[in-house]
């Protein structure tokens, strides 16, 4: 049975934590359709089992305590800091908390709620005026919110991986990927040529290196 001595079975934290992520990223996110509902609830889901490991039960570290013990002795596995599995497997000697995976995933989770947080304000704008949301960061993205959660949980990867989070991350990418192609239908029905240019001009995830002219009207 693992304790809170051993740095688990602090669910009040694992819930605390999770609320607190889950309610940053619904001020900024604020879904509205049932694709947003299934986008932000799939993100939940992470969070949900991310926060379970760290702080609940280390699943993962239980699963594969007889190997990590066998390829890594002399780490007490079962301590809070080794869940940091990227720092403890590559022999950092410093904190965890201090390492290159931890700052590492700091930069992308800050980064991936920055890019959450600045498109909302655009899209919203744009969505009262009846308009194709352009200017911002779509003008360098056509999905800057999916790519901002992408990031969110990849940083949280290298932070603290576990078993089932790896094992949903590809599904995520997937299930992203397939509402932005679903969310181009609908725009592409709507706005036309407009759309048309646009999606020419601003890749969908990755920003490129060169800007595309604007097509002349």
């Amino acid at each position: 049975m693992i304790t809170s001595s051993s740095g688990y079975g602090l669910w009040f934290f694992a819930i605390v934590n999770a609320a607190i992520f889950i309610l940053f990223a619904f001020s900024f996110f604020k879904p509205q359709t049932p694709r947003d509902w299934r986008s932000f609830g799939a993100f939940s889901a992470f969070l949900v089992a991310l926060f379970s490991e760290m702080y609940g039960f280390p699943l993962t570290i239980y699963l594969m305590s007889g190997w990590l013990q066998t390829r890594y002795p002399g780490i007490d596995w079962f301590s809070h800091d080794a869940g940091h599995l990227p720092e403890m497997m590559f022999g950092w000697q410093a904190s965890p908390h201090f390492g290159p995976f931890h700052i590492l995933s700091f930069v992308l989770i800050g980064g991936g709620f920055w890019l959450i947080s600045a498109a909302w304000p655009v899209l919203y704008e744009a969505q009262r005026k009846g308009k194709l949301a352009t200017n911002g960061l779509y003008a360098k993205l056509r999905h800057p919110q999916y790519v901002g959660f992408v990031l969110v949980l990849t940083g949280f990867l290298f932070q603290w991986p576990t078993l089932l989070t790896l094992a949903m991350y590809p599904f995520l990418i997937w299930m992203y990927a397939r509402l932005a192609r679903a969310e181009e239908r609908e725009t592409r029905a709507r706005f036309g040529p407009v759309f048309d240019d646009y999606a020419r001009r601003v890749p969908a995830f990755f920003p490129a290196l060169k800007s595309v002219p604007q097509q002349a009207n």
